[in-house]
């Protein structure tokens, strides 16, 4: 018999889920879903190449970036919010193509984001993109792990701003 009052909450569905994500980032999505598992590895590869370099200002300033411990791989992040959405900055190096091409890809996806749209992406995001059929658990571990740096910086940056704007 269920209490009264208490709710069950079904699951989100798949669609749901891709629904949740921002346009850029739902589209980078289907593309990695209607692949097989070995073109998705190609897909992170062609990612790898296409990350932009840090920008000077932050190259300087490089101990401004947090690093995502949970990956095996070295790989920073450093999130910024303006009028414009918000936008992230990720360092993982070449010889981690399939780290970087997934860092590329999400960086990509939620670029000028809004701080909500960012925050509603389904923490399962490597999974919506199928790579649990492509990679290692160990390796989707640090996949997992990024994300969470970048929400989690987001709600970081968030606070300080109602912090700074005062009452």
């Amino acid at each position: 018999m269920e209490q009264a009052g208490a709710e069950t909450m079904a699951e989100p569905t798949l669609e749901e889920k891709i629904g949740r994500c921002p346009p850029r980032l739902q589209a980078i999505i289907e593309e990695f879903r209607e692949a097989e598992p070995r073109e998705r590895l190609e897909y992170l590869l062609e990612y790898a190449l296409e990350m932009p370099e840090l920008p000077t200002w932050l190259q300087e300033r490089r101990d401004q970036m947090e690093q995502v411990h949970e990956c095996q791989t070295p790989v920073f992040v450093y999130t910024e919010l303006d009028a414009n959405g918000a936008h992230f900055y990720i360092d993982v190096p070449p010889e981690s193509p399939t780290v970087r091409g997934y860092a590329a890809a999400v960086q990509q996806g939620l670029e000028g984001a809004r701080p909500e749209e960012v925050l509603q992406v389904p923490d399962d995001l490597p999974l919506l993109l199928g790579l649990n059929q492509a990679l290692s658990y160990q390796r989707l571990r640090g996949l997992y792990a990024l994300l969470s740096y970048l929400k989690r910086q987001v709600r970081e940056r968030l606070a300080q701003e109602t912090a700074e704007a005062g009452p």
